[in-house]
C-alpha cells in the first residue's frame, strides 16, 4: 500500500504537536516560508532551537491557551510513500474527537510523556483503538530527554502497557513502542544518538516498512447512491447504479441481489468515467448496468446473490455521543449509513465505559459527549447491516438529530 492514514492521540503536554513538527521537519516537508515562520516566532519566545509545535498549532487562540483543539488532516510523502496524518486533540474534552479521527486509519499513534507514563487518556487512546479495530498501534513514549533517556523508565512504561494490552485483551493487535525526543530528534527520522543502548528502528522507518495486515477477503457490499436515468435520445435505455464498493470485489457476470426486495440480477457493465471495466473492488466509485430492469433506490445495497443479510430493525450497537446536548431516549433521530437515512430511537442504554475501572458499568446517569456506550437501536425501516468487527465499512453509521440537523453520535454495530 503507498498510502498509509495515521492517527496520532497523546495526552496535554505530551508533545505530541511537536513530534508530528519534527515529522515533518526532519522529512523536509515543511516550506521555506513556513520554516522561517516558525524561526521567527521561536525566537521572540526566546527559544534557541525551532519550537516545532507552531507547525500544527496554527490558530492564535490555541497557542495562547498551549492546546490543540481541532482534528488536522496533514499530507506529506517520503520517496517511499505518501502518508495522510490525522491529529487529534489530546484532552479529555475531545473524545469524539479521537473516535473520528482514527476511523479511517492503517496506524495509531498514541504518544506517552515518559515523566508520567500511562495516564487516563492513554487508557481512553487503547480503547478507542480496540473499538475502531485498528491493528497496528505505535507508541511513542516522548520527552526520553526529561528523564536522562533512561532505559530503566523506558521499560518500566513498556510493563504498564502490557498490563493494559491485557486488560484490554489487545492480544491480537501490533503494538510497537519507540523511545522518542521529539524536541531533539531522536528516533523520529533519525536515529538516537542519546540512547545507545537502543538498537531499534526510528518511528518512520518502521512506518515506511510497514504493510497493512490486509484482512481476510471479505463478502462484496455495494451502496447505492443514485440512479441514473438519463432519459436522453443517445441514452435512451440507459439504466445504471452509482455508488461505491465498500468491500469485497464484483465483476462482470456475477450475480448480484438488492437486499431490500430480494430481486436478483447479472452485472453487464461496470463503468468508471468513460472507462469499461471487468472488475472493481473496495473502495471503487462505480456505475453498476444490470442485465435485466429490477428494483432499486437510493440506499440500496447490492451483495453477490449467496450473500444474504438478515434484516434487523432492532440493533445492539457501541455508540460515542459527539454532541454537547445529551442522548433524549424519548426524542427520535436519523440513522444514517452513506446514502441509507430511516428514522431510530434508542430504546436502551446497556451500558457506558468507565475509564477508571476499565470496564462497562450498567445504568450510567446520562450519554453525554464523549461518552461510549452499549445501546440498543430501534430502526422504523429494516436494516442490511454487518457487525463492525465483520465488515468495518458497512458496520457504522451516524445519528443526526432532525430538529438541529447536527451529527450527534457515531455507532458500530456490536
Amino acid at each position: 500500500m503507498n498510502i498509509i492514514r495515521v492517527s496520532t492521540a497523546g495526552s496535554v503536554d505530551d508533545g505530541k504537536s511537536t513530534f508530528i513538527g519534527r515529522l515533518l521537519y526532519d522529512t523536509n516537508s515543511l516550506p521555506k516560508d513556513k520554516i522561517n515562520q516558525i524561526r521567527s516566532a521561536s525566537e521572540k519566545k526566546g527559544m534557541v532551537e525551532l519550537d516545532l509545535s507552531l507547525v500544527t498549532d496554527g490558530l492564535i487562540a490555541e497557542r495562547e491557551q498551549g492546546i490543540t483543539i481541532d482534528v488536522a488532516h496533514i499530507y506529506f510523502s517520503t520517496p517511499h510513500r505518501k502518508y495522510i496524518l490525522a491529529d487529534s486533540p489530546g484532552h479529555i474534552e475531545y473524545t469524539r474527537n479521537m473516535v473520528t479521527g482514527a476511523s479511517n486509519s492503517n496506524v495509531f499513534i498514541i504518544l506517552v510523556d515518559a515523566r508520567h507514563g500511562i495516564v487516563e487518556q492513554t487508557k481512553r487512546h487503547l480503547f478507542i483503538a480496540k473499538l475502531m479495530e485498528i491493528k497496528e498501534i505505535i507508541v511513542v513514549i516522548n520527552k526520553m530527554d526529561l528523564v536522562k533517556f533512561s532505559e530503566s523508565r523506558y521499560h518500566e512504561i513498556l510493563t504498564e502497557m502490557s498490563e493494559l494490552q491485557t486488560k484490554f485483551e489487545l492480544e491480537g493487535r501490533h503494538i510497537t513502542s519507540f523511545p522518542v525526543s521529539a524536541k531533539l530528534g531522536d528516533n523520529v527520522v533519525n536515529p538516537s544518538k542519546n540512547m545507545d543502548w537502543y538498537k531499534g528502528r526510528t518511528v518512520l522507518n518502521y512506518l515506511e516498512n510497514f504493510s497493512p495486515d490486509l484482512k481476510k477477503e471479505q463478502a462484496m457490499r455495494f451502496s447505492v447512491q443514485y440512479v441514473i436515468r438519463p432519459n436522453s435520445d443517445e441514452f435512451h435505455d440507459f439504466r445504471g447504479f452509482a455508488g461505491k464498493v465498500l468491500s469485497g470485489t464484483l465483476a462482470i457476470g456475477d450475480e448480484i441481489i438488492v437486499q431490500s426486495t430480494g430481486q436478483s440480477a447479472k452485472i453487464l457493465h461496470i463503468n468508471r468515467y468513460k472507462d469499461q471495466l471487468l472488475t472493481a473492488s473496495s473502495g471503487d466509485a462505480i456505475v453498476i448496468e444490470l442485465d435485466k430492469a429490477i428494483g432499486v433506490s437510493r440506499g440500496d445495497l447490492f451483495t453477490h446473490k449467496n450473500e444474504i443479510i438478515s434484516s434487523e430493525k432492532l440493533i445492539n450497537s457501541n455508540l460515542c455521543w459527539l454532541n454537547n446536548t445529551p442522548l433524549n431516549l424519548n426524542q427520535r433521530y436519523l440513522f444514517k449509513q452513506g446514502p441509507f437515512v430511516t428514522q431510530i430511537s434508542i430504546t436502551k442504554v446497556d451500558s457506558q465505559f468507565d475509564f477508571e475501572q476499565l470496564s462497562y458499568l450498567p445504568q450510567p446517569d446520562s450519554v453525554g459527549a464523549n461518552s461510549i456506550s452499549k445501546v440498543q437501536i430501534q430502526a422504523a425501516s429494516a436494516l442490511f447491516i454487518d457487525s463492525f468487527e465483520k465488515i468495518s465499512a458497512n458496520g457504522a453509521f451516524v445519528l443526526i438529530d432532525p430538529l438541529s440537523n447536527a451529527t450527534v453520535a457515531v455507532g458500530f454495530k456490536a
